[in-house]
């Protein structure tokens, strides 16, 4: 008999059909109420088949009064796909929760589970495996399900990454250091698992050991010893990395600094000849200094162990398909302005005056009639250096190091973003968006 939890399966010739057929919501929807009716197995294959297909991050199963729904986010954003009946949400979830692991009698508490999607060849050999992590949470209605995608098609090269050119030359030359610590910021979905794979890719070679320690692993990288947080068993961040320690590895990614202990024993690592990477809950560079302070860290160890700090977001790209241009209305000109003045003239970017033109966009099928398709990081990076380290002894506050980052010539991610909407990259409406009013 085939196992019924942990592996999805579907054939290599329905899963490039379906894909085919769904090239964006509009055709997800058709395909969904074609299969409404049918198995609950052939309905999830479409759900994930077409998620999969139009790169979606994650997928929502919500049940409301009287009916449920089925949302997708695409490129950071929600939209609506369908709404069904509570009698096919039921089997749906049934079918879900069984393949995740997830016990089926727990309706009252969260719970958390994973399967794999796998795409079978003719000859039965995997040719896809893409990790999906499951999410049920107790709502007025019923449990609500996000299915997170981990597709590794989603792995990208750091060149991809949308560093501007000064700022990709400082990160390559850090990420060649054989010891002390990179530290990514960033709320939840701001990209930077991705950013910290990136370096792993760049970085992985024969001579050199690379252990993570991750809650959950998101995506599997072969040749690189990966382990998992397993907290209810006292496995947690602190004892992994004690544990990781005596391993002798190069390189340690931690995949995120939550308590005192983790952050001593990551700060030890970089300063004893390891490359620590790890990811902090700021809001922009020069807070990670004041976060990990907060955390209990002693000031003389952070500045030694830091090399770098980078804060980052994700801003939505103008589809190339129908994005246009238009002339930068007057209020948006003064406030650009404004804002550029403080980006260092060693960068180059378009001339800002009334002839200014920036994107504009209109939308069609290929971006959901969104005018947006894909999307690309802005940051700002934060160097350590002798006069930086000394400051950092003194305890200053987050004003203080934004001062002293900013005569540096640090471009804050506002900057950075007013550069890629001068190039035409993204709209101050979606930069707004993700950073607030200009």
């Amino acid at each position: 008999m085939e196992k019924i939890t942990g592996e999805f399966k579907i054939r290599e010739k329905k899963f490039t059909a379906l894909q085919e057929e769904i090239k964006n919501l509009s055709d997800l929807k058709i395909k969904l109420e074609e299969f409404l009716k049918k198995s609950t197995t052939e309905l999830l294959e479409v759900i994930l088949a077409g998620g999969i297909s139009l790169e979606a991050s994650d997928l929502h199963v919500e049940p409301k009064e009287e009916q449920a729904k089925i949302r997708v986010r695409i490129d950071g954003i929600l939209q609506d796909v369908l709404f069904f009946d509570l009698k096919t949400y039921q089997a749906l979830l049934s079918r879900i929760k069984l393949l995740s692991e997830i016990k089926l009698n727990i309706t009252d508490r969260p719970q958390d589970g994973r399967f794999s999607f796998v795409v079978l060849s003719i000859k039965k050999n995997k040719i896809i495996e893409i990790e999906i992590r499951t999410s049920s949470l107790p709502t007025e209605y019923g449990e609500s399900i996000v299915l997170r995608i981990l597709n590794p098609k989603s792995l990208i090269e750091i060149e991809g990454l949308g560093l501007r050119k000064d700022i990709l030359e400082i990160f390559k030359n850090e990420i060649k250091k054989p010891n002390g610590m990179i530290i990514v910021t960033g709320p939840t979905g701001s990209g930077k698992t991705t950013t910290l794979y990136a370096v792993l890719k760049k970085i992985q070679k024969p001579e050199i050991k690379i252990i993570t320690i991750e809650d959950p692993i998101e995506y599997r990288l072969p040749g690189i010893s990966q382990t998992q947080v397993n907290p209810p068993k006292g496995y947690d961040f602190a004892n992994g990395l004690k544990s990781i320690m005596r391993q002798d590895p190069d390189v340690i990614l931690v995949g995120e600094i939550r308590d005192l202990e983790t952050a001593e024993i990551a700060l030890q690592a970089a300063l004893t000849g390891h490359l620590v990477l790890t990811t902090l809950h700021t809001n922009d560079a020069a807070g990670t200094i004041a976060r990990l302070v907060s955390l209990g860290a002693k000031s003389f160890n952070i500045g030694p162990a830091l090399n770098i700090a980078m804060a980052q977001r994700l801003v939505r790209k103008v589809c190339q398909k129908c994005g246009g241009s238009k002339k930068i209305s007057p209020d948006y000109l003064r406030k650009i302005k404004k804002i550029s003045r403080g980006i260092p003239e060693k960068i180059k970017f378009p001339k800002i005056d009334s002839s200014l033109k920036v994107a504009q966009i209109k939308g069609c099928q290929d971006c959901n009639f969104t005018g947006y398709r894909g999307r690309v990081g802005i940051f700002e990076i934060f160097s350590i250096d002798d006069e930086v380290e000394k400051f950092i002894l003194k305890s200053p506050s987050i004003a203080g190091l934004k001062e002293l980052a900013g005569k540096k010539g640090m471009v804050s991610i506002k900057e950075d973003g007013i550069i890629k909407v001068l190039e035409g990259v993204t709209t101050i409406e979606e930069l707004e968006r993700i950073v607030g009013e200009l």
